[in-house]
């Protein structure tokens, strides 16, 4: 049957929109995970319809990711299908009739757009400009930094229902946004799109905070190693980097996987790392600091296949 599948979705995006066996360390920013049974990159929102139709109708199990920035995938891989919506679902530029809103493709990276909105000298999406994640994953989880939040600038949002592959748009108060989350968190819905309002500001001070933010970024972050962002939400009342600090735990290793000597809000691939690795130092983490501060950290990290 999956060879009929995977004829039948060759056919809907293309022979380089499928590959099998593939690793998934190749396609997440921890650099890690076993293999996929099949990687679909569908090139738009209609042929992403399209595969999704023939992934229900044939009961494959699916797997729907961006960027790979927040993912720990288990070292067995993925059974089933991933549908990976990045670089080709990408395009970006500014409204026709509103030059203050920019829309985009879900696929694009947050990088991008900000690029985007400095060129066209708009303001509001510079917090944005070092997530290492795309617009699509960004709505999905309201991700944020530096006071900003993508509740401040999506305008609407359009998604694949899942129910019956319909597509559909919505403005930002029905997008039910909260910390770290959205009415599409429940997985429901593929967002494919979206529209981002922001204000007409000159482009030199942009590019000064965006610049501003870039150094505090690289004085405080560890981007020289793999990781998956921060590893923890921040619990109500507290900075999670601090907790993790203050129990000890900087430079706290197992296997390959690091507690981060420059940020201790990260947990880096020191090499060589697996998931098995980075997962029980996550747990090992949340135990010591319950255990000292008795607060109970939820990770930002999300679990995906066999481990």
């Amino acid at each position: 049957m999956l060879e009929t599948v995977l004829r039948l979705i060759t056919e809907i995006v293309g022979m380089p929109g499928v590959l099998v066996e593939e690793l998934m360390s190749r396609h997440t920013t921890f650099k890690i995970g076993g293999p996929a049974d099949v990687i679909i990159e569908p090139p738009g929102e209609k042929q992403l319809a399209a595969v999704m139709k023939m992934l229900k109708r044939f009961k494959v199990p699916y797997f729907v990711m961006g960027n790979g920035s927040n993912l720990l995938v288990g070292d067995k891989g993925i059974r089933g299908a991933v549908v990976k919506i990045s670089g080709n679902m990408s395009k970006c530029g500014v409204d026709e009739d509103d030059d203050t809103i920019i829309r985009a493709e879900s696929g694009v990276k947050l990088s991008k757009l900000a690029n985007t909105a400095l060129n066209n000298a708009l303001s509001g999406f510079e917090f944005a400009a070092g997530i290492p994640g795309t617009l699509g994953g960004a709505v999905y989880m309201n991700a944020g930094a530096y006071g900003g939040e993508m509740k401040d600038v999506i305008k609407e949002v359009t998604f694949i229902d899942i129910s019956d592959c319909s597509i559909h748009t919505i403005p930002v108060e029905e997008c039910d946004f909260g910390y770290r989350k959205s009415r599409f968190s429940s997985g429901d819905a593929i967002i494919t799109g979206a529209a981002v309002k922001l204000e007409n500001r000159d482009m030199t001070e942009i590019r000064e905070k965006m610049n501003d933010l870039a150094e505090r970024r690289r004085s405080k972050q560890p981007l020289d190693r793999p990781s998956a962002g921060s590893t923890f939400k921040r619990p109500e009342g507290y900075f999670a980097g601090t907790l993790i600090q203050d129990t000890g735990l900087k430079g706290y290793r197992i296997g390959g996987a690091e507690v981060s000597e420059k940020h201790a809000g990260f947990i880096v691939n020191a090499g060589g790392a697996t998931a098995k690795d980075v997962r029980e130092l996550i747990e090992y983490v949340k135990a010591e600091v319950e255990k000292k501060y008795g607060v109970e950290l939820e990770p930002e990290v999300k679990f995906v296949g066999e481990f």
